[in-house]
Order: C-alpha cells, then structure tokens, then sequence
C-alpha cells in the first residue's frame, strides 16, 4: 500500500511526540510491505512566528494533498495570558477541521491493565473500561457568532446546530455501536439548551434505523459524575463539541494519564490524528513528553484511514509490552517503578519501536 502522509508537530511538546508517531509508521511499513511517504507543514504557534498566520495557506493546501495527517499539540502561554490577542494558535486548528469537514472526533478510551495504578482513581472502578467517546467537532459555541458589547462589559457565544450536523455524526456513533456492544449513550442538556434539544430530537430519529443498539440519554452533569463513579457502565459515547472536549478531558483520568489517549478526527475524506493532550510548554524541551499518545494515534490511522487492523494492532501491543516490561515515562510511573525504568521521550520511543514486530 502507498499513503502520504503529511505531519503537523504544531507547538510545545509536539514535534517531540510526532517524531515517534511517525517512526512507528515507518517501522510498519518496513514490516509489513507497504510506502509511506512524509511530508511536514506548520501550524498554531510557531506558524504565527513565521508567517503570521496560525494556517499557512501552504499547510492547508499540503493537508488536502495528503492520505492522513499526524498532528502534535497546539498552543503556547502567551496567548493564555493575553485574552485580547485578535490572532491565536488554536484558530489554526479550527480552521482545518472546518476546511477539511473533520466533523466528528473519535477518542478511545482504553485502559492498559499495567496502569491501573496510574489513575487517581481506584483500580477496582477501572478495571475493563473501554469507552469510544464521538464528539462533533465543527459545530456548537466555538463556532457559533461570538459578540462583545461596546464597553467590553457583556460578551456572548452562539451554541449553535443544524439537523444534519447532528444526524451525521450520530450515524458514525450508531454504526461503530453496532460493531462494540451494542450500546450508545448520548450526552446533551435537553432539560435547559434548545440546541440540546434538537441534539437529542435527531439522535432519537437516528435511533430507530438502529433497533439493535440500546439508546441512553443523560444530561451533561451527570454523565460527568457517572464517568468517574462507574466507567465501565459507558462503551459509546455521543456528544456534542463543548461537552466532548470536558468530559474526554476527564476521562483521561481512566486511563491514567492525557499522554495515553490517541484521537482521530475523521469526515468524508482525509484523516487527521492527534494526541489528546496540549502542548505542555513547562515540560517542552526536558525530553520527558509520554510518546504513547501520539504512536497510539498512528495505530488509529492504520485503522481508520488506512483500513490496516493488523499493523495497527502490532503497535498497540508494542506499547503493551512495553509497559508489561516495567517502562514508564513520569506522567505513568508511581513509587513502584525503579528509577532505571523510569525514561524520558526518546528512550521510551526507541523501546516501543524495538518492541514492533510483524
């Protein structure tokens, strides 16, 4: 099989991460017979400093040219401490979703056995979690108007939907439910929100072309309480932008750390995968970014884009058995590892890669 894919490193800890995401790549292709070939572009950050945009038009014409995309993090604290900065990295991000119809967003949440410990949660509520959560990306407040009145005093976010925006990434929930167990539970705030309201309207009509799939509805504040109190009752999660960003955000609590969990968002054409967490620019530079996440994102454009499930599961049990051999980087690790499997980004990466086999 021949792909081209382009990788996006982004800002902070990105271009440490990426840069195992894509070995992994190239380790599966050298196994397994197929040709990758890599492209790099510029995006958030670091794209402002060079070019003043946080989208190059460059970067958006090579993403549209390519298989999939493997992107690392976006953002930096200067923006975080100037709220009236008119140009931002994460603009950039919203951007290319928007461009290229990434509307819904798939994050799993798998919990490896050896992490149990990692979690500030206790082993006996994780033990066997393993949710799929849908969140629609190019919908709801962030992209909705946004207002602020002339004295700066009074400022407004549009929730909004549209019908098919709701309709067609319940239809990708519904279909990946079909293939899990069969049950889905739809996250909204139908009780207070009239988009909520319609969000669950649609899911119901969407429902009925489903008659094998159990349907759930809960509001927003008690699927984030019954995500910590039993995780396991949850296996496909459908939501919508501004509550799948909270509640993934918690639910890496499950699997132990944000350096764990991959993501893809996918539409009708490319790919674009990343991991969950930011750019994390105290840590970026020390070398002790977890590469997990990213090389675990990789796995899911094997399997996604690519429709290669035997290459995708040959890395993830190379992270398997990495951790089973004691590995940790910081983010994982508690007072049982030993300092001498206690390693940094590159370290961690190389074993992983080592571990790969056909």
């Amino acid at each position: 099989m021949k792909k081209h894919i382009l990788v996006i490193p982004g800002d902070g800890i990105g271009a440490e991460v990426t840069t195992w995401g894509k070995k992994s790549l190239e380790k599966i292709a050298t196994l397994f017979g197929h040709e990758f070939t890599f492209d790099e572009a510029l995006m958030g950050h670091v794209a402002i400093e060079a070019t003043g945009a946080p989208l190059p038009d460059e970067t958006l014409e090579k993403a549209k040219k390519s298989d999939a995309i493997l992107f690392g993090a976006i953002g930096h604290i200067k923006y975080d401490n100037d709220p009236s900065a008119k140009v931002r990295p994460e603009q950039g991000l919203l951007k290319i979703r928007k461009e290229l119809g990434l509307y819904a967003n798939l994050r799993p949440i798998v919990l490896f056995d050896e992490l149990l410990g990692a979690s500030s949660l206790k082993p006996e509520i994780l033990k066997g979690s393993d949710i799929l959560f849908f969140r629609e990306l190019t919908g709801d407040v962030y992209f909705g108007e946004k207002k602020r009145s002339e004295d700066r005093k009074t400022a407004s976010d549009l929730m909004i939907y549209s019908y098919y925006e709701v309709e067609r990434i319940a239809i990708k929930a519904y279909e990946a439910a079909r293939n899990r167990k069969k049950i889905l539970c739809s996250v909204d705030k139908a009780n207070v929100l009239e988009s909520s309201r319609l969000w669950r309207e649609v899911v119901q009509e969407v429902a009925q072309r489903y008659p094998d799939v159990k349907t759930e509805h809960m509001f927003i504040d008690n699927a984030a309480m019954q995500l910590i109190k039993d995780p396991k009752k949850f296996d496909v999660v459908l939501t919508a932008n501004l509550f799948g960003d909270i509640l993934t955000d918690e639910a890496s609590q499950i699997a132990g750390s944000m350096g764990m969990l991959a993501s893809a968002s996918v539409g009708d054409k490319v790919g674009f995968y990343e991991p969950i967490h930011g750019s994390a620019h105290d840590i970026a530079g020390k070398g002790i970014a977890n590469p997990m996440a990213s090389i675990l994102s990789a796995a899911l454009m094997l399997e996604i884009s690519f429709g290669l499930k035997d290459e995708a599961k040959a890395i993830v049990n190379a992270v398997d058995k990495t951790l089973k051999q004691g590995y940790r980087t910081g983010d994982i690790a508690d007072s049982s590892t030993p300092s001498t499997h206690k390693l940094g980004t590159d370290a961690i990466g190389k074993i992983i890669i080592d571990n790969l086999v056909k």
